[in-house]
């Protein structure tokens, strides 16, 4: 998350190509971080912890996954546009970002990171086994 606040404080309509870069950073470590998250949460799901129908079995177990699957793809149109600066950016040029980009990644980045506090919070009553049958 902390790599996500860095994206949405430093993102501005007409950046430095150090701030450029700085994102670009940023959201590179947040990939590898999602990436991370997703192995590890497969491992545990299959080879750790509870089993693995503790966890499919349960509702929340669900919300979950809808909540990092919806971040993931959300964060695509930002990564997808980041991806598109680093020519400019290696010419020390400013790349081109267009009034929607301006517009839209700022947004998605704010949800992305109200996704990512929901995921803690669906997690502990999953464990605590809320959403199971009595």
């Amino acid at each position: 998350m902390v790599s996500l606040a860095i994206e949405a404080l430093t993102f501005t309509p007409k950046p430095t190509v150090r701030q450029c870069w700085k994102i670009l950073a940023a959201d590179t470590a947040y990939g590898i971080a999602g990436t991370g998250l997703l192995v590890t949460g497969i491992l545990r799901l299959l080879y750790f912890a509870k089993g693995s129908e503790f966890y499919t079995q349960n509702p929340v177990f669900w919300v979950k996954m809808g909540l990092f699957i919806t971040v993931g793809l959300l964060s695509l149109l930002p990564t997808i546009s980041y991806l598109r600066w680093i020519g400019d950016l290696r010419e020390e040029k400013l790349p081109v970002i267009h009034d929607w980009q301006a517009r839209w990644i700022p947004k998605i980045i704010y949800v992305e990171l109200s996704g990512f506090s929901l995921i803690p919070l669906a997690a502990t009553l999953m464990a605590r086994g809320i959403g199971l049958p009595a």
